[in-house]
């Protein structure tokens, strides 16, 4: 019996026409590129039947809400072509934002409230392929000095049962080659109109999901809420340059922003308008005195605008 090899593994996703329905992603079309990959095949709450009887030993036990657990990380990277979704953009629609495209332009991408959408999720184990459909999600993005910033989904989906299929020859389009989070790669780094000097982003959007199933309804992985947070760590200014402290005390909010890339195509710029400040902390780097700022995205009163991902 040939082994089933850890390195011939496989991500495919397609956004679904239907909740739960499989769309049937291909290798040719629908194939990701990603690193840190983990799956749990079977997540399930375990019922003990502990039966009474007049002798020791184990009772079965019985399965129930089962389903199936996906993260990976994907490199924060355009298309390569401006106004083309990366081919990610299933996953990211699939957790909580809504996809708006302007031709030869932009992709944005932006919370929404309702109208949720999801995806298949084929994950080929060498020979074995696992089927997720229904995926919904969360995500982070994460970006430090000197590394590649990544885009970190956690996806839950319903579970069926994994088959024995040849793994499928991908074709990787959509995913420009990513670039180093660094100086002259990201630029227009702001917080409230502060341009300082970043080390390191974090923002995770940090939605509720769970798992759902009652009798006489479909099971459905559902998106309850959402909590956007993060933390920025920069080069600690002294209060003439910006008070950060005043404004964390106070209850006034502002932009925090980076644009990462350069290149038409490969230009992908983060925004949380309405950032909240927490309380701030200094840190040592290299005996250089940093602040660490932790932050909240809040909405305005028109909703959904608390975090923008634009590729141009």
């Amino acid at each position: 019996m040939a082994s089933v090899l850890t390195r011939r593994r496989l991500i495919l996703a397609k956004i679904e026409s239907t909740y739960g329905t499989d769309p049937t992603p291909t290798g040719s079309s629908n194939a990701i590129l990603v690193r840190n990959l983990e799956i749990q095949p079977l997540v399930a709450e375990t019922v003990n039947r502990d039966l009474v009887r007049p002798y020791m030993g184990q009772a079965d036990q019985l399965l129930a809400q089962t389903r199936v657990e996906v993260s990976f990380e994907v490199e924060l990277a355009g298309s390569g072509t401006a106004g083309t979704a990366p081919a990610y953009g299933p996953v990211l629609r699939s957790c909580g934002v809504g996809q708006t495209i302007v031709s030869s332009t932009s992709v944005t991408y932006a919370p929404i409230s309702t109208s949720f959408e999801s995806c298949t999720i084929y994950y080929h184990e060498d020979g074995i392929r696992h089927k997720v459909t229904g995926c919904r999600g969360t995500f982070e993005i994460n970006g430090e000095v000197g590394q590649i910033p990544v885009l970190a989904f956690t996806m839950t989906g319903i579970y069926n049962a994994p088959t024995d299929e040849t793994l499928p020859t991908p074709t990787y389009a959509n995913q420009a080659t990513p670039l180093i989070f660094k100086q002259g790669n990201t630029t227009n780094f702001s917080a409230f109109s502060y341009s300082g000097c970043l080390q390191s982003y974090n923002l995770s959007v940090a939605n509720d999901v769970i798992y759902r199933e009652l009798v006489g309804c479909s099971k459905e992985i559902m998106i309850t809420n959402r909590a956007p947070s993060g933390t920025i760590v920069i080069e600690a200014p002294t209060i003439t340059a910006k008070d950060f402290f005043t404004i964390a005390t106070g209850s006034s909010t502002g932009s925090i922003t980076f644009q990462h890339g350069q290149t038409a195509g490969n230009i992908c710029t983060v925004t949380t308008a309405q950032s909240d400040l927490g309380n701030l902390t200094y840190s040592d780097q290299d005996g250089v005195q940093m602040l660490n700022m932790p932050f909240i995205a809040v909405p305005t009163s028109s909703g959904n605008d608390e975090l923008s991902i634009v590729y141009t």
